[in-house]
C-alpha cells in the first residue's frame, strides 16, 4: 500500500464520480444510508450509552457505505448485509475497527463537550441568547471535529482493506488528507455548493407551494438524498489516494481485501 498524490482538480472528479455511481443504484444507496441513520438515532435515545454506542458505529458504518459504493460502481446491487462488512472480515480486523470506534466516540464526546462548555460559558441569559448559544455550540463542535474528520477520513478503509493497525491508520489518513489537501478542499467545496444550491432551490419551491410546511416537506427528504450522494463519493477519495500492492490487487475478489487501486 502506498500513498498517491493527486492534483487538486481530482476533488471535483470525486464529486462527479460519486454522483454518477449514486444514480446507478439510487434506491439502494439511499436506503442503506437511511438504515444507518435510523440505527444511530434509535441508539441515541438509549440513556447513558446510546450516544457512545452511536459514535462507536461511525467507522464501521462509514466502511459499510464505502463498500456499498464499490458494489454499485461494479454494477452490482448493494444488499443491506454490506453494512456489516466491517464485522465479517475476521476477528483481528473487527477488533481494530472497534478500537477505531472507541477512539472516535471518545474524540467526538470531547469535542462536543468542550464546545458546549465554551459556548455555555459565554452565553447571554435572555431567551434569544439561548438560541445564539446553541448556534455557537454547534459551530464550535463542528470546528473541534475537523481534526477528528481528518484522521478518520481514510482510517476505516485502511483498517478493513489493508489490515493497517488503528493508530497507523489514523496517521496515514491524516497524511493522505494533508498531502492531497487541495483535492480534499475542492471535494468539500463542491459538496457544500451542491448542498447550498439544492437547498435554496427546493426551499423556494417548497415555500411557493406550501409555505413553511412546504419547505420542511421539500428540504428534509432532499437532505437525506444529498447525504446519501455525499456518502457515495467518499469511497473514491480513498481509492484514488492509496495504491494497492500487487498481492492486494490480486486478491481483490476477497471482500476483506482492498478494492481496485487508485489510478
Amino acid at each position: 500500500m502506498k500513498l498517491n498524490i493527486v492534483p487538486p482538480r481530482t476533488g471535483l472528479v470525486w464529486v462527479r464520480t460519486g454522483l454518477r455511481t449514486y444514480f446507478r443504484q439510487p434506491l439502494a444507496l439511499t436506503g442503506l444510508f437511511f438504515m444507518y441513520t435510523t440505527v444511530v438515532l434509535l441508539l441515541a435515545i438509549v440513556p447513558g450509552i446510546g450516544v457512545v454506542a452511536g459514535g462507536m458505529l461511525v467507522p464501521a458504518a462509514t466502511l459499510g457505505l464505502m463498500a456499498a459504493t464499490a458494489e454499485a460502481e461494479k454494477g452490482r446491487f448493494p444488499l443491506p448485509s454490506v453494512l456489516l462488512s466491517a464485522f465479517r472480515a475476521g476477528k483481528q480486523r473487527l477488533r481494530a475497527m472497534l478500537v477505531l470506534g472507541a477512539i472516535y466516540a471518545a474524540g467526538s464526546l470531547l469535542a462536543t463537550g468542550l464546545a458546549t462548555l465554551l459556548a455555555g460559558s459565554s452565553a447571554p441569559p435572555p431567551a434569544d441568547g439561548q438560541a445564539m448559544a446553541l448556534d455557537a455550540a454547534t459551530g464550535l463542535a463542528l470546528l473541534f471535529h475537523l481534526p477528528l474528520f481528518v484522521v478518520f477520513w481514510h482510517a476505516p478503509a485502511l483498517v478493513h482493506w489493508h489490515g493497517i493497525s488503528p493508530t497507523k491508520s489514523l496517521f496515514f489518513s491524516a497524511v493522505a488528507v494533508l498531502r492531497n489537501l487541495g483535492a480534499h478542499l475542492l471535494f468539500a467545496a463542491g459538496w457544500i455548493t451542491l448542498f447550498l444550491v439544492a437547498g435554496s432551490v427546493f426551499g423556494v419551491l417548497g415555500a411557493a407551494v406550501g409555505g413553511a410546511g412546504g419547505v420542511q416537506a421539500m428540504v428534509l427528504p432532499l437532505a437525506l438524498v444529498l447525504a446519501s450522494m455525499f456518502s457515495s463519493s467518499i469511497y473514491f477519495t480513498f481509492r484514488d489516494c492509496f495504491q494497492a500492492d500487487a498481492d492486494e490487487a490480486a486478491s481483490e475478489a476477497n471482500p476483506s481485501e482492498p478494492p481496485a487501486p487508485g489510478q
